[in-house]
């Protein structure tokens, strides 16, 4: 079986090992967990097999659908897990691409961090994305924002219904649309995969096949993915039915 090591370099150059785990998605949360939030002098890698253990759509489907059940278990809030999200998100800033492992750290260390509180400026802000389409972190950030304005904006004026809503929006233009279909987090995962990368499976039970359609989707390899494949991700989350 193999192994990674979750290692730490001190602002003395001393090295030492955290923690092993046995599974190189679990590590890369624990290195994305400690790195995110105060700003430190210590740094965090892991060591170990480098090659990425998901590497298809039906392995990053099954990873969140896992993972947005154990998010409804502990009564997770989809605006919480935005804003754990986009605080996780800014320690990988300045990669141009994420492995399905990155993916998947980022997600589950969403779930893990501490969120930081709403930022009440996002509310009012021009959040609508300088090219028209996201092409990298910053972008990806504003699509974020725009999904936890609008969250509040719901909040703020519920429709007292779970199923689709138009949000009536409080302040500036947003990256995203005003429709919503998914305000929680185990639908939002499901449908974010399903809608940008497919790999769902009708026999998981997330998804209900239509009547004479197929009842999964082709499983294929997945190439990293691009800050406008993070934001897909997202806005599927959102709209993806």
């Amino acid at each position: 079986m193999s192994e990674w090591d979750v290692m730490r370099q001190g602002d003395n150059g001393d090295q030492a090992l955290v923690s092993t785990y046995d599974s190189r998605v679990g590590a890369l949360t624990r290195v994305l967990v400690m790195q995110s939030g105060a700003a430190h002098k210590q740094s965090y890698w892991v060591e170990g097999p480098a090659e990425p253990v998901l590497t298809t759509n039906r392995d990053l489907y099954l990873h969140l659908l896992r993972l947005g059940r154990r998010a409804r278990g502990d009564s997770w809030s989809l605006s919480a897990f935005l804003r754990g999200l986009r605080q996780v998100g800014e320690s990988v800033q300045d990669r141009g691409e994420l492995t399905l492992d990155d993916v998947a750290a980022m997600f589950d260390a969403a779930l893990t961090v501490a969120p930081p509180a709403y930022d009440r400026s996002w509310s009012s802000a021009d959040l609508a994305l300088p090219g028209g389409t996201p092409v990298d972190h910053a972008d990806w950030d504003r699509v974020i924002r725009s999904q936890l304005a609008d969250l509040e904006d719901l909040a703020a004026r519920p429709t007292g219904g779970r199923g689709k809503v138009e949000v009536s929006r409080s302040g500036g233009p947003r990256a995203t649309p005003r429709r919503w279909c998914n305000t929680e987090v185990a639908a939002y995962l499901e449908c974010a995969v399903a809608g940008s990368l497919g790999g769902w499976d009708a026999a998981d039970g997330a998804r209900v096949a239509l009547p004479g359609g197929p009842s999964a989707s082709p499983v294929r390899a997945v190439t990293p993915l691009s800050w406008e494949g993070m934001a897909r991700l997202a806005v599927c989350g959102q709209l993806y039915e």
